[in-house]
């Protein structure tokens, strides 16, 4: 058998267009965060205030990362060692937070959202930066399966969290980065930035305009460099993109994406991307962040779980690279390359 490792490619951030609109100043900051490029661009905004404001987001993100990392010495890792050893563990009221409203989503979408499923990630190898070019223990994966420990088992009490499945093991690695967008519109906010555009690893979402004109992105191509399509932003939407291209290996000349299916174990085989867009509304970058990936692993099946997330705007890549979009979605892009077969949806 034979595999090689292969890098993330993000959502792209379309800098020649949004360089191309106008030459009106645009304070940009950049770090890597959550594994990833992270972006923020502010406009109309004195340079010392937008700096400060920028500032201000990156060491809220960086809190974030390090308080939440499920792989390394963390706030979350440590409920998570507590949780293997049957232990019930005192948690801060942001982490019971987070927990109830992912605890929330994962219901909403009939569990293929789930944070709780650690040990899968694990056992595919996904939460290391250097990927595996194997598959998992036959027999372990088989025993996860049959368990199907999920966030739902966990018990949020007074501040304190227990649960009866010691297999579960958290990560928010698709779902923090959302949670992540929505603090950063309120750090800006409250700095007097309403003009901005946040772009973690893709995640993107924007507010007001870049002065006067709206912010414009690109969908990364699963399977060509550069976009598939672009879209405009209006203030308050947010855009997130989960894919078969992001984080893979290949082996014997089949892809294994870091996409998997709580259902079989198994990493997801007849999608190669969704985007959903997210219009304006409470917590509209953590949806962005959470949606798409239920909608990728429900393949044909996404536009009931769009409903019962009330996704309005949704695009699909299939295996075979043909498009399944929503009605509202086909409204709102703009193809650069053409799909080999385009499918609107009712």
């Amino acid at each position: 058998m034979r595999g090689r490792r292969l890098a993330a490619f993000p959502l792209l951030l379309l800098w020649w267009a949004l360089v191309a609109c106008d030459r009106a100043p645009l304070h940009h900051q950049e770090a890597f965060v959550f594994g990833t490029r992270v972006e923020v661009m502010i406009a109309a905004l004195p340079e010392t205030q937008a700096r400060q404001a920028a500032a201000a987001v990156l060491r809220e993100f960086d809190r974030l990362h390090r308080t939440y990392h499920a792989w390394k010495p963390s706030e979350l890792s440590s409920l998570n060692a507590a949780i293997a050893a049957g232990k019930r563990q005192p948690v801060s009221q942001e982490m019971s937070e987070l927990i109830a409203e992912a605890q929330r989503l994962t219901r909403l979408s009939d569990g293929l959202f789930d944070p709780g499923i650690g040990r899968l990630i694990s056992l595919w190898g996904f939460q290391s930066d250097d990927l595996p070019v194997r598959l998992p223990d036959a027999a372990a994966l088989a025993a996860w399966v049959a368990d199907r420990p999920s966030i739902v088992d966990l018990r949020l009490d007074d501040l304190h969290v227990s649960s009866p499945q010691r297999q579960l093991a958290l990560d928010f690695g698709g779902y923090l980065k959302g949670v992540a967008l929505d603090r950063a519109v309120s750090i800006l906010q409250a700095q007097g930035a309403h003009n901005a555009l946040i772009n973690i690893g893709g995640n993107v979402m924007v507010l007001g305009s870049r002065n006067g004109q709206r912010w414009r992105v690109g969908i990364q191509h699963p399977r060509q460099a550069g976009p598939l399509a672009t879209l405009e932003l209006a203030d308050g939407e947010a855009i997130g993109t989960s894919g078969d291209y992001q984080r893979y290996f290949e082996l014997d000349g089949r892809r294994y994406s870091h996409l998997l299916d709580p259902r079989s174990g198994q990493p997801v085989f007849d999608t190669q991307a969704v985007t959903v867009l997210i219009t304006p509304r409470r917590a509209a970058g953590t949806l962005s962040d959470v949606a798409s990936k239920p909608l990728f692993i429900a393949g044909r099946d996404w536009p009931r779980l769009a409903r019962r997330l009330q996704v309005g705007h949704v695009l699909r890549v299939d295996a075979q690279g043909g498009v399944q979009l929503s009605q509202a979605m086909q409204r709102r892009i703009e193809y650069v390359a053409r799909p080999v077969a385009i499918e609107v949806i009712p």
